[in-house]
């Protein structure tokens, strides 16, 4: 039964990573093969020889020997205590999603625009990457890309060059992600399954994290994408900005940098802030909201009914609730795994072989080679169960080493390849770049970002 649930996850995963080529969206093969994993589990229960307590995170004594509704009672149990761990992400990423689209329902982003004043492609190339790695540290990086690939549109109208630009802003944006706890999801998982500490974080990763995105940067600005100027008119019409534009943008982004203060501060779950914050910017829309149509009904001379321009309906609406639903599904068909002890076998066979490959041992009693190949691996499929399932493998307390290695490998590895991330993926879509094409021009600068940061926090982990 055993191999039969672990084909269903190789077959999912498959399907996962071939979701461009096959045309099915990833959160079905997810979702299907997260309740497979698990009717599979109920209905074979007596035939499993060991069980994975993941809240003590050890194997249960004599499970084999345990009667029939014993064991299915110890299943429900673990199924709840998974599922209440994954919701616990998705409600903290449902309440980011918001906080972000209630900022573009008052044009916010747009302030992002006045601060490019220069027409020097390279001057311009450094713009982006700083902005690129420092909004993904406080939006996550998905969301930067996004907000940044729009901005590039206004101002980079010659698309051979502003593929360049994006290729990247991915990279910049991946980096970005990785030091912040609330920076990319793969990052936000280990930070609120209290692997790893908002200041550790910051100390262990911030510099590899900044050579990441710096060296393949100052590289590509040497390039012949990136010299002279660009073609910009002087004068370029764009829509009234909102008059609550900037107002929204500074209290949107220090309301979710308030989160990992008020977790240090009250030692609440994450979720728990974010929802705080997502309330405090919500007011404040509404506000702006009814005054902006008292004034509209003034100067018309017509009744609006401001309930229905509600920005907190509308910027529910416009959440990627597929993305949530394909981490509900990866994340409880990982743990489907986890809970019959087959990470926690696959981990200590990892332990054991590893080291007579002569790799040195460093993080946690994991080969640094395991990690780096966890980062190469998440560029080719995706690192949101690669990371969850090393929180199934690893038991190391928080702060370890390894769990910030892992942090770095999943989240900048992924920009090896165009498919390899969230920003990846989302840039391929709006500007419709060549997977071959990224492998040729921009998978190289990637690398060579990735083996820099790595490099970097083999010195740093010595220091802390």
């Amino acid at each position: 039964m055993e191999t039969i649930i672990i084909l269903v996850f190789v077959f999912g995963y498959l399907a996962i990573t071939l979701e461009h080529s096959i045309k099915i969206d990833k959160l079905i093969p997810a979702l299907v093969m997260m309740a497979v994993s698990w009717a599979l589990i109920s209905l074979g229960i007596d035939a499993f020889p060991q069980w994975f307590d993941s809240a003590k995170h050890t194997l249960l004594e004599n499970f084999g020997a345990l009667g029939h509704e014993e064991k299915m009672h110890i299943m429900e149990e673990s199924l709840l205590h998974h599922l209440g761990k994954t919701a616990e992400i998705l409600v903290f990423l449902l309440g980011a999603m918001t906080i972000v689209e209630i900022i573009d329902y008052f044009d916010g982003f747009s302030t992002i625009k006045g601060f490019i004043k220069t027409k020097k492609k390279k001057n311009i190339l450094w713009i982006f990457a700083i902005l690129a790695f420092i909004l993904s540290a406080i939006i996550d990086n998905l969301t930067a890309t996004i907000v940044l690939i729009s901005i590039l549109q206004k101002v980079v109208k010659d698309r051979s060059v502003r593929i360049w630009y994006a290729g990247l802003i991915i990279i910049a944006a991946n980096a970005g992600g990785a030091w912040s706890p609330i920076g990319d999801v793969t990052t936000t998982m280990l930070w609120i399954a209290d692997k790893v500490s908002t200041g550790k974080l910051f100390l262990y990763l911030f510099i590899p994290s900044l050579l990441c995105m710096i060296v393949p940067t100052f590289i590509a600005s040497f390039l012949k994408p990136f010299q002279g100027n660009l073609d910009i008119p002087d004068e370029v019409e764009e829509k009234p900005k909102n008059r609550f534009s900037s107002t929204m943008l500074y209290l949107g982004l220090g309301a979710i940098i308030f989160v990992p203060i008020f977790k240090v501060i009250t030692h609440l779950p994450p979720y728990v802030g974010m929802m705080l914050s997502l309330g405090a910017v919500a007011i404040f829309a509404e506000i702006y909201t009814s005054s902006r149509f008292s004034m509209a009904q003034v100067e018309l001379g017509e009744q609006i009914d401001s309930s229905h321009h509600s920005p907190i309906h509308r910027s529910l609406s416009r959440i990627e609730m597929p993305s949530i639903l394909f981490f509900l599904g990866i994340l409880m068909a990982v743990a489907a795994l986890e809970s019959l002890g087959i990470l926690f076998g696959f981990a200590n066979t990892l332990q054991d072989t590893m080291p007579r490959m002569g790799t040195e041992m460093h993080s946690g009693g994991v080969s640094d080679l395991v990690v780096l190949l966890l980062g190469v691996g998440s560029a080719v499929i995706d690192n949101v169960p690669l990371v969850a399932a090393s929180l199934g493998m690893f038991s190391e307390p928080l702060d370890n080493e390894l769990w910030h290695f892992i942090a770095y490998s999943a989240g900048t590895g992924g920009s090896m390849l165009i498919i390899g991330s969230a920003a990846g993926v989302v840039a391929m879509g709006m500007e419709k770049i060549d997977f071959f094409w990224y492998l040729k021009k921009i998978a190289w600068l990637a690398l060579v970002g990735f083996i820099a940061g790595a490099a970097a926090f083999m010195v740093t982990r010595t220091l802390f």
